[in-house]
């Protein structure tokens, strides 16, 4: 497995260099990537010359930093200049940005080898994987199945190995969602710790890798305030990788199996993630089973949504309006009568919810609850087809969007498998501005308990 401590390490000794690792990246990548679609844009060239100028640097002893010459992706609504920012949407430009969003120029000021961009649903509006412009993106450990979304191509590749890291975005749950369907490590963490061009109001941006200690990494190097992203966080930002080995011996720690309004969760994801929680009990944690002790955020989150959703769609010609998702589109027609006012009351019960959360980290040092309230399902739907959790694929994501409402770091991590091979995923939330003790947690239980890998994709 290539990570990015290996790599450093790896370069440092010259016993592998950028260019070779990059060139094995994207070998694998033209053998894998027909399978699960995970790339709308591939660089080879620029890859490969970013590449050549690390090894350049490696040789001469003067790395940018931990990410010289690491191999990255980015998100396809992530503006990288020179490259069209396409949103999974036929109606977008297919023009080149003009310029870098600020998580890609600190990037590449890092050093970092950015390989291509990844493919997500239409404006990012929906959990799973498909696009009317890019079609159907598949999860690595049973191509039938859904990769959730819609940092939907990022957490594939990251599942394959198809590159260290992988930069995406989370609105609603779209970091954690298709991390816990891949089975593999992402991290939300809290609104604007990584600045946001074009900002929106419940997005965050994040990792997603196969390790914790990556994340952290990348996290330490893009992190910090941007004067064009008003909502960008000025607090300092906490020893990440300092504190990362530190445990979770005499946390307190709450496990929410259903956050105390849950009423939908599948049982075999139930007792898989509880005894992932009890497991923190071993680690030395105090753990609990308490909810946190607000009420479904949902009347909060419907206005919010349903603006963005039409936010998204209004910008968009009403002559193409016929090539967008039919389901975005009927989401879009019933944001356009969201009221100024029910959606200005939205924001503002968002204080309430931080407010909330606040209390609760007063007694509890994190959250953890399952990612989702069920496991991957079937492409081609947008909630599990049986009809168990309806038509609104949010009935089955109750767990994600609470935290982008009140603003709050939250990861997923790989704890288990359903009896038929589908990985699950436990959330672990942490206090606002905390995000080291969300990292310490999950690196905690990754060594004690440490995930599989899937080396090619699984067609069954």
């Amino acid at each position: 497995m290539l990570d990015a401590s290996r790599l450093r390490i790896a370069y440092g000794d010259r016993s592998l260099s950028p260019v070779e690792a990059t060139k094995a990246i994207f070998t694998r990548i033209e053998a894998l990537n027909p399978s699960i679609n995970a790339f709308i844009v591939l660089d080879p060239g620029g890859a490969l010359k970013a590449a050549q100028d690390s090894a350049d640097r490696w040789r001469e002893g003067k790395p940018l930093g931990p990410l010289d010459g690491v191999p990255v992706t980015i998100k396809d609504n992530i503006p990288w200049a020179g490259h069209p920012t396409r949103k999974g949407s036929r109606t977008s430009a297919e023009s080149p940005s003009s310029e870098n969003a600020p998580v890609v120029a600190r990037l590449l000021a890092a050093g970092a080898i950015i390989l291509g961009k990844t493919c997500m649903p239409e404006f990012g509006w929906k959990g799973v994987g498909d696009s009317p412009l890019t079609g159907i993106t598949r999860n690595p450990w049973n191509t039938r199945l859904t990769t959730g979304g819609s940092t939907a191509g990022g957490a594939a590749a990251a599942a394959l190995n198809l590159g260290v890291l992988h930069v995406g975005t989370d609105g609603a749950g779209s970091i954690r969602i298709p991390s816990a369907f891949c089975g593999v490590f992402g991290i939300k963490p809290s609104l604007g710790r990584i600045p946001a061009v074009p900002a929106a109001a419940t997005l965050h941006l994040g990792p997603v890798s196969r390790s914790v200690r990556d994340a952290a990494v990348l996290l330490e190097t893009v992190a910090g305030p941007d004067p064009k992203d008003m909502t960008s966080a000025n607090g300092p930002l906490p020893d990440l990788l300092g504190t990362l080995d530190h445990g979770v011996k005499n946390l307190r720690i709450a496990w929410s199996p259903r956050l105390g309004y849950v009423k939908n969760l599948d049982p075999e994801v139930e007792s898989i993630t509880e005894t992932a929680a009890k497991a923190f009990s071993d680690l030395g944690a105090k753990v609990e089973q308490v909810d946190p002790g607000f009420p479904d955020p949902t009347p909060i989150l419907d206005p919010i949504w349903l603006t963005i959703c039409w936010s998204a769609v209004r910008s968009v010609p009403e002559a193409k309006w016929g090539e967008l998702d039919p389901a975005l589109l009927a989401l879009a027609m019933k944001g356009r009568s969201v009221s100024a006012a029910d959606y200005s009351a939205a924001l503002a019960a968002r204080a309430s919810l931080h407010a909330a959360m606040g209390r609760f980290n007063e007694k509890f040092d994190l959250l953890l609850t399952p990612t989702l309230a069920c496991a991957a399902f079937e492409t081609g739907h947008n909630t599990p087809p049986d009809g168990h959790f309806g038509e609104d694929w949010l009935n089955w994501a109750p767990y994600t969007y609470p935290f982008n409402l009140s603003w709050h770091p939250a990861a997923s991590v790989p704890c288990g498998f359903t009896q038929d091979g589908r990985p699950i995923g436990l959330q672990v939330v942490g206090p606002y501005l905390r995000e080291d003790l969300v990292l310490r947690a999950a690196r905690a239980y990754e060594q004690a308990h440490p995930w599989p890998f899937i080396d090619v994709p699984k067609s069954l």
